[in-house]
């Protein structure tokens, strides 16, 4: 009876044994069935091209020459003759404001200031009427200084002679005095009415330069002072981009860089672009800094603001042999690509130059004529080694 379950469990241990054997074999006929069925791939021709470098930013459009327009005097706008989106030239006038006070008192000081001239005008006749008193007073001096030395007039005569010399010259100063006087009040009257008109002339507030009013703040009927924003003024001269970029970048940039920009608004077209300026301050939290991309043409329309990206030229290759970047295999820190070599794909390494866009320039282990290899599938068995046919 102690034979029997001996046996039994040597059954059991044999048929466990054949139960692995069994799915050792499956295992292995599946790897290899696996190794032999070919592998769905896409493949590429390698060929020569074009690849191109770039950075690319982030920013919005802006006018280089701006300008906040204000008026220097408080009042109330009387007329508003322009309105956003309208062009207008240098020495235009923009908003006029109520001049109705201001031009009276332009009246008054015309006023003031003829009435001094009038008076000047009395003042050198009195000055000039001094003057002939004194020459006559002096010469009859002089007349009885000879007669007394020859006691042909007496002394009290001599004495009213000088005495009417000194009044005349009295007169004279008097006239003088008064002239300097009338000459100062004319000038300041002068003064006053070149400030009221000047003040009159600042009711016209005109374009400081050619422009486009891009915003209008006010309306006519309002009341504004000094440094309120009454219309906001641009030179389309020249617009640019201004773009932040990673400052990693930096020594990659320069200025008169050509670049393409894309606004937002026609996301299929491009514009082309030049670098105008390097920011030289980073955002210390963004660790970015800002590209000025000057944009050589604009869309039909376009806004102060609008978002945009560029995309700055930093290199270019012209007919190399480029490969797109998704063929690109990075294994064991090595970059490569699997390559067509009799029906399988074979993994090789390759040196890569300039990392384009779409593509990339191969500088070493590829030539013109060589196909490489990419899974149809993402989630797809692996290519290395594996027969493939094209899907």
């Amino acid at each position: 009876m102690a034979e029997l379950p001996r046996r039994v469990r040597w059954m059991r241990w044999f048929r466990l044994l054949f139960k692995l054997l069994l799915l050792a074999l499956v295992v292995g006929g599946l790897a290899y069935w696996m190794k032999l069925s070919p592998v769905q791939a896409v493949a590429h021709r390698l060929e020569r091209g074009s690849v191109v470098a770039e950075v690319m930013g982030t920013g919005t459009v802006e006018a280089r020459v701006k300008s906040l327009i204000s008026p220097k005097i408080s009042g109330r706008i009387l007329s508003i003759p322009v309105d956003q989106g309208d062009r207008v030239t240098a020495g235009q006038m923009l908003f006029a404001l109520d001049d109705a006070e201001l031009s009276q008192q332009v009246e008054i000081a015309d006023a003031t200031v003829a009435s001094g001239r009038a008076a000047l005008t009395r003042l050198k006749a009195d000055q000039a009427q001094a003057m002939a008193v004194l020459e006559k007073a002096s010469r009859e001096r002089d007349r009885t200084s000879r007669l007394r030395e020859t006691n042909a007039v007496s002394e009290q005569e001599s004495d009213k002679a000088t005495e009417a010399l000194r009044v005349a010259e009295a007169g004279r100063d008097r006239a003088e005095a008064a002239l300097v006087e009338g000459q100062k009040q004319l000038d300041a009257a002068e003064k006053n009415r070149a400030y009221h008109t000047a003040r009159l002339a600042d009711t016209r507030i005109t374009a400081p330069f050619d422009g486009l009013i891009v915003k209008r703040y006010r309306d006519p009927g309002d009341v504004v002072a000094p440094g309120s924003p009454t219309l906001s003024l641009i030179s389309t001269g020249e617009i640019w981009v201004t773009a932040w970029v990673d400052e990693t970048e930096m020594a990659r940039l320069k200025v008169g860089q050509p670049a393409r920009v894309v606004f937002r608004s026609e996301p299929l077209r491009r514009y082309e672009g030049q670098v105008a300026r390097l920011g030289r301050e980073t955002d210390r939290e963004t660790r970015e800094f800002v590209v000025d991309v000057r944009v050589l043409s604009l869309p039909e329309n376009w806004a102060v603001g609008q978002r945009a990206e560029v995309y700055v030229e930093t290199d270019r290759k012209n007919a190399v042999p480029i490969v797109p970047a998704k063929f690109i295999v990075r294994r064991d820190e090595r970059t490569g690509v699997y390559c067509l070599d009799g029906g399988r794909a074979v993994w090789r390494a390759v040196k890569l130059g300039v990392h384009g866009r779409d593509a990339i320039q191969v500088t070493h282990g590829l030539s013109p004529g060589d196909i490489v290899l990419s899974a149809a599938r993402p989630d797809g068995p692996p290519l290395d080694g594996r027969r493939v046919e094209m899907p």
